[in-house]
């Protein structure tokens, strides 16, 4: 069962774990409020768009409406620019673009597929794909999956690709994906990697599941024989078997939003295979599960590929798992992997997430992780992002049991014109849970890196403890962070702490590894190291992270 608030603004209360403190509380605001009106810019980054929105009653309708599993506290503006009337879809759609010279302009250009004329409109021709794709690699899916598929088709038509004049997506322009005519494949048709390529990508700490432009790759997967009752398949497999297709009907497409997000809406619509990990009660897992989801360009062909696995991991109670979610390029073809990951951590149970990302230097790829912590779990993410020309990751984490913990560690290197931009929400639904977030950015040359972190502490749960830190490290007078942590508590009896910080390399450390007899070079190496080490040093299996080690030495290099 979600868990949604709907009281409208007037109405919210704050609920405190007494009466009298609870008054005191709201009489202190309210006096601080009077004195200062701007007060509430801070409350929340969020705005209302220009054309109209709902208010967060409507908004908390919306969600019940299209099925939202675990509902956020509902936004201030609740995405208002996204509702649009279908019957606008017929004409011409502007998408942000990049001005000559600057990052992510503001500035609308008239969608132009390539190979098209300009008059095609985007959402039609995703619609028509959806057709193709409903008569092609969707035949046989169970009703219950169709319907879902459907409404996701309808959604995406409503919000369209997002730009940046929304609040959400001002730092990053989703151009490069909205103006390109991007190929399904309904079958698998590009050839298998080498095996060399293979142990070369993958992080090989553990059995593995392995997917090629989306589609489940049997001969490349490979592991030793699993504790009984453990599933570690893909996705379309699981959703034709009984046990395990009654667990996908259960969590498949609850929890990840896509009534409110135009790339989980499409990945939804399109969502054919995937990983599916299911570890059953009690159970504990010795090794590190992997999933490796390999992606190419076809040079030559028709245009570039896009995939949109779709991946979900069950840890019961009081089991306990690791899985090691890598995405990487086969080549340096364009191509755009469009992922969701969905996870469900039971009451007990103890699981951890490392996600590698290291696509092709002309890949994009939006990502989107959902996960739901019930009573006294424990979830570690650890998120490691070297490639692709364009990233998006978007992380949600429901604390919906009291008594979980969760830590969200994230580190990017970005070098050449890479843009990433990564979007947290820790969402504190219930009393005595914690939340430990730190992300660091290296970013050299013109890279470009976003972090945009809210914790958000509701109504009752009391007794939060939550930390956020977000640092970046430019090594380069062109490199660019843009840091947006936020603090949004209806909760009394809390300690919470935000921060961010945005600098090249500290001066005086540099100075005095160099009066050690170090070259300048040699002493820029280490501080940035070190930089990224604070984030690796976090991660609790020592197999994936020496493995993880080497791989940010050699991005360093």
């Amino acid at each position: 069962m979600g868990l949604e608030l709907s009281d409208p603004p007037g109405e919210r209360r704050l609920l405190g774990w007494r009466e009298e403190a609870q008054r005191d509380l709201a009489a202190r605001r309210a006096r601080s409020q009077a004195r200062d009106p701007r007060r509430d810019r801070f409350r929340t980054r969020h705005r209302r768009a220009e054309n109209g929105g709902t208010d967060r009653g409507q908004a908390a309708a919306a969600r019940q409406r299209h099925g939202a599993g675990d509902a956020l506290l509902p936004d201030p503006d609740a995405h208002p620019a996204r509702r649009r009337a279908r019957a606008g879809r017929g004409a011409d759609r502007q998408v942000g673009r990049e001005r000559p010279g600057t990052r992510a302009g503001r500035e609308g250009v008239r969608l132009a597929p390539h190979g098209s004329g300009g008059g095609v409109n985007v959402i039609d021709r995703y619609l028509a794909d959806f057709e193709a794709f409903a008569g092609n690699g969707a035949s046989g899916a169970p009703t219950w999956l169709t319907q879902i598929r459907q409404g996701a088709i309808a959604r995406f038509a409503e919000l369209g690709f997002p730009t940046t004049k929304q609040e959400e997506w001002r730092f990053t322009s989703v151009a490069p994906i909205a103006d390109r005519r991007f190929l399904l494949e309904h079958a698998p048709r590009s050839p298998l990697p080498a095996p060399s390529d293979l142990e070369r990508l993958c992080v090989g700490v553990g059995p593995r599941v392995v997917f090629v432009n989306g589609r489940h790759a049997p001969g490349l997967s490979s592991g030793a024989a699993l504790p009984a009752g453990v599933q570690a398949t893909s996705l379309a497999a699981a959703i034709g078997n009984g046990v395990s297709g009654d667990l996908a009907r259960e969590h498949l497409a609850r929890h990840a939003g896509w009534h409110d997000s135009a790339f989980a809406a499409l990945n939804t619509a399109f969502l054919a295979d995937g990983a599916f990990v299911h570890v059953p009660a009690g159970v504990t897992l010795e090794q590190p599960l992997e999933v490796l989801f390999l992606s190419s360009g076809r040079p030559g062909a028709d245009g570039p590929t896009v995939s949109h696995p779709r991946s979900l991991f069950v840890i019961e109670r009081g089991a306990e798992a690791a899985v090691v979610e890598t995405y990487a390029g086969l080549g340096d073809g364009v191509y755009w992997t469009n992922a969701v990951t969905e996870i469900v951590v039971r009451e007990g149970a103890r699981a951890e997430l490392y996600r590698v990302q290291r696509e092709g230097p002309q890949g994009l790829q939006i990502a989107t992780t959902h996960s739901r912590q019930e009573r006294d779990s424990f979830l570690g993410v650890h998120v490691l992002t070297l490639g692709a020309a364009l990233a998006r990751h978007d992380i949600t984490t429901v604390l919906a049991g009291a008594g979980a913990e969760l830590i969200l560690n994230g580190l990017y290197l970005l070098s050449a014109a890479q843009h990433a931009d990564h979007h947290t929400v820790i969402d504190h639904a219930q009393p005595h849970c914690a939340s430990h977030e730190y992300f660091n950015g290296v970013l050299a040359e013109r890279a470009h890196g976003v972090f945009n972190g809210r914790i958000v502490v509701r109504p009752g749960a009391q007794r939060t403890d939550s930390k956020q830190t977000n640092n970046n490290l430019l090594l380069s007078t062109e490199a660019r962070a843009d840091s947006q942590p936020q603090l949004e508590i209806y909760a009394d009896d809390v300690k919470c702490t935000h921060g961010s910080t945005v600098g090249p390399i500290d001066e005086t450390q540099l100075y005095y590894l160099r009066s050690r007899g170090l070259s300048a070079e040699a002493a820029r190496s280490i501080l940035t190291y070190g930089f990224g080490a604070e984030i690796l040093d976090r991660m609790r299996r020592p197999a994936v992270r020496e493995r993880l080690d080497r791989l940010v030495r050699e991005r360093l290099a």
